[in-house]
Parts: C-alpha cells; sequence; structure tokens
C-alpha cells in the first residue's frame, strides 16, 4: 500500500535556503521533510573558505557550515531525505510530490522551494579537480582570494563582464577569454570592460585544461583558439565561470510562474504565482527565485521567510 501520509510541510533543497527553513519550520513544530536534492548542501558544498558569514570573524569552511545548519534542523525535528523531486502535481492539495518509479508519492499542505541554481561549468575533468582550488563560479564569494594575481574570467555576456570588472579590485589582471568572435554582452558592459585597464579580452578561444591538478591550485590554462587551431598556455593563479546558471525548477514548468531564463517569479519576498495568481501554500527562496545577490545570508534569509509564511498559512487553514 502507498504511504498516503499528509506532510505539514516538505522543502525541496539543502544549502543554506532549504536548511534555514528546516530550522524555523521544526522549531515550530511542522515535522519538515527535506528532500536534499541532487546536489546536497548546494553551491556551498564545493565552496572552501567562507569569510561573509555573520558569527564566524576567521571563516568557515562551506562544507562544515552546510554540516552544522544541517544538525541544528535534525535537532529540532527536521527529516532529511536523500531524493530528488522527479514531478510535482500542484493542480489540488495537498500537494503530490514524484521521487520517481518504485518510489511512494509524498503528500503535503506546504511547499516551500528552496532547489536552487546550478552553476554551469565548461564540464573539463580537470576543472572539476579544481573547484575550491581555484576554480570558482562566484567573484563575490572568493574574489579576496584572487589579490595581487593574474586571473581569467570565462564568459562572454553581461555576468561574465559584470565578474570581470568586479575582480578588478583584488587581481592585477582579469584576461576575460570567450569562445566566439562575438561578445553577448550590452554595449554598456562591453564599454567598461573594454576601457579597463587591467581587464584584457581574449574571443575565439576555449579552455582545453586546467593545469594544476596535482598541486591543488590552478597554476595556467591551456587555450585553444577555435579559427586558427592555435594552442597556447595562460599562466593564472585562478578561473572564474562567469557563464551564467540554470535554475532546478524543471518539476514547475507550466505550473508555476518562471522568468524568460527559468527562475521562479516571486512577490513578498518568496509568495510564488500562477498565471498571475498566488499559489496557496507554495513558497520558493534561495537561488531558484534570486538571480542578483546569490549569497549564502540571502539565501538564509529567505528561507526564513519562507518558513514564516508556511507556518502562518497551516495556522490560518486549521493545522
Amino acid at each position: 500500500m502507498p504511504n498516503t501520509t499528509t506532510r505539514d510541510t516538505v522543502i525541496l533543497g539543502s544549502g543554506c535556503a532549504g536548511l534555514t527553513a528546516a530550522i524555523y519550520a521544526a522549531r515550530a513544530n511542522l515535522k519538515p521533510l527535506v528532500l536534499e536534492g541532487h546536489e546536497p548542501g548546494g553551491q556551498l558544498s564545493i565552496t572552501t573558505l567562507v569569510e561573509n558569514f555573520p558569527g564566524w570573524p576567521e571563516g568557515v569552511q562551506g562544507p562544515e557550515l552546510i554540516e552544522r545548519m544541517k544538525q541544528q534542523a535534525v535537532r529540532f525535528g527536521a527529516e532529511l531525505k536523500m531524493a530528488q523531486l522527479v514531478s510535482a502535481d500542484l493542480s489540488k492539495h495537498p500537494y503530490e510530490l514524484n521521487l520517481g518509479a518504485g518510489k511512494d508519492p509524498i503528500h503535503t499542505r506546504t511547499l516551500i522551494i528552496a532547489s536552487g541554481a546550478s552553476a554551469r561549468w565548461l564540464g573539463l575533468p580537470s576543472e572539476q579537480a579544481l573547484i575550491g582550488h581555484g576554480v570558482s563560479s562566484c567573484a563575490t564569494c572568493d574574489g579576496f582570494f584572487a589579490s595581487g594575481k593574474e586571473i581569467a574570467v570565462i564568459g562572454g555576456g553581461d555576468s561574465a563582464m559584470e565578474e570581470a570588472l568586479f575582480l578588478t579590485r583584488f587581481a592585477t589582471k582579469v584576461t576575460l577569454i570567450n569562445r566566439t568572435d562575438h561578445f553577448r554582452a550590452s554595449r554598456i558592459m562591453m564599454e567598461r570592460a573594454t576601457a579597463h585597464a587591467s581587464i584584457q579580452l581574449l574571443s575565439s578561444t576555449v579552455v582545453e585544461e586546467v593545469l594544476g591538478v596535482e598541486e591543488k591550485e590552478v597554476r595556467c590554462l591551456r587555450l585553444r583558439n577555435v579559427k586558427t587551431g592555435e594552442r597556447t598556455e595562460l599562466p593564472v593563479s585562478f578561473m572564474f565561470l562567469g557563464i551564467g546558471h540554470t535554475p532546478n525548477a524543471k518539476p514547475f514548468h507550466g505550473q508555476l510562474d518562471l522568468d524568460a531564463d527559468g527562475y521562479i517569479l516571486t512577490h513578498g519576498n518568496v509568495f510564488v504565482t500562477h498565471n498571475g495568481k498566488d499559489v496557496p501554500g507554495i513558497f520558493a527562496c534561495g537561488d531558484i527565485q534570486d538571480r542578483r545577490y546569490r549569497q549564502a545570508i540571502t539565501a538564509a534569509a529567505t528561507g526564513c521567510m519562507a518558513a514564516l509564511e508556511a507556518e502562518k498559512f497551516l495556522e490560518d487553514h486549521g493545522r
């Protein structure tokens, strides 16, 4: 027989937003179920030293911060489950969540979506091996560690230009590498980047390998010109990815309002809509709805808001 127990709240995602929501929901005795998703811990799980989270004057390793938040949530009664949402039926209440073949569906009165946005990577084995050791997808998080060094930023859109300009505060030289000869960035961002003395633009070029795996630190990029085939090496100490993020909102396409890039649209910080109308009892928080700040502290803040709103919804509807 399928398990027909209905939960008060289910939280999708176990990054800063999801775990903060879990802490607040658990302390409200909602006994939240947290589905950890395909990237348990979110972006912090692949981050080394976090120096801008309040309360850690010496900094804290990303995985340690996540682990402590998990322990705090479990202490108050949250349940964590290694599972990924495959599909959801939001047309009826309680909402139905499907975890794939052979697994019982989960029904819940409220749903907190904290599934985040996954950074886009080049897909190189050497790149993956050096994430957190000189390869980063967050200039705001890791820019300080590039102080006094020569670095590279990959991408040709506004995100890459913004990262390159931000990183000039720390790095002595920023090489912006784009795979085509056409940069997709807006005119004003291009003008700012090309006018900056510390930024060099390198077009029609791809990264074939990140050197430094053995030393566990980036020391050089092996490049190839896509027009001429010429291979060169660029000595750098950091490689930042500025090719965007993919929001993990696929199960909600057609059921919630999304922007052109697939991020969940919210109003009042965490309230979601469908065809412009509020969807009762469903809230979104963290990077799944925040394409501007993308910080652990802002994710945690909206996770708190989502849990408080879920608690209020249940109180208002006779939990």
